[in-house]
């Protein structure tokens, strides 16, 4: 059984029969991302209506904008819910610039903040912003486990800078593009206890549905990718990734 650690269940179409197709595909397990207040609040209902759908609350670096101690504040009071399994997803986006760079950073940094006030693993999206990640990321005050680079694109030297931080590394369906080779070498040498899979559903589809809506059904395809990468048989990586992912989401039972 695999767990999609990644997906936006709130952007679905229709969540419920995207749920259900995916149980029926063997995901065990599923991670929705909020990106702004409102997200968060619909994002914890649907973990509420599902024993195996968990939350995970923040501010997109799109949404930076919608910053303010009083939504941190808020968000907070939400993420006091049982189902509420990480901050995020949160982080610096540097190619599509939704909101400024300081905005984004100062975000960021509060989001740092209140995960490690909440003691909740944090989901990082970073797109071409690395350097100042990293900066932000060395300076900041984490665990030996602070949370996730999601959606991971980059190479392996890349990957271990995450690495060195304690951090674990999140392959989604960029992993089974035909011009991936660099993300395919990290998802080769990415410790087997560091390593997780997603879908980003909706978006990112893999291969073979690439260009249709991403749903957490075909999270199979990103770990049947990882799987072949690494020499492994399938069952032996689920169990990794099972294990991965409740050391790193420590709530989940």
């Amino acid at each position: 059984m695999l767990i999609d650690t990644h997906a936006h269940l709130v952007s679905l179409e229709d969540y419920r029969e995207s749920i259900k197709k995916a149980r029926k595909n063997g995901v065990s397990k599923i991670i929705s991302m909020s990106t702004d207040l409102p997200s968060c609040s619909s994002t914890v209902n649907i973990a509420n209506e599902y024993d195996f759908v968990y939350a995970a609350c923040g501010i997109h670096p799109h949404a930076a904008s919608t910053y303010s101690g009083e939504v941190l504040t808020e968000i907070e009071n939400i993420s006091q819910n049982d189902n509420v399994v990480a901050v995020g997803e949160t982080g610096l986006d540097y190619h599509y610039m939704n909101s400024p760079r300081d905005v984004q950073i100062e975000s960021f940094e509060a989001q740092i903040e209140l995960a490690h006030k909440l003691e909740l693993p944090f989901v990082v999206h970073v797109r071409e912003a690395d350097d100042d990640m990293i900066s932000i990321l060395r300076s900041s005050d984490l665990n030996d486990r602070p949370g996730v680079i999601h959606c991971f694109s980059g190479d392996y030297d890349i990957a271990k800078k995450y690495l060195d931080l304690g951090f674990f590394i999140s392959f989604s369906g960029i992993v089974t593009f035909n011009r991936a080779e660099e993300v395919r070498e990290a998802a080769r040498n990415v410790p087997f206890d560091r390593i997780l899979v997603e879908t980003d559903s909706p978006y990112l589809a893999p291969v073979p549905v690439r260009g249709k809506t991403n749903e957490p059904a075909n999270v199979r395809y990103v770990a049947d990718m990882v799987a072949k990468v690494r020499k492994v048989d399938m069952e032996t990586l689920e169990e990794q990734l099972e294990k991965n992912t409740r050391h790193l989401f420590s709530k989940i039972p």
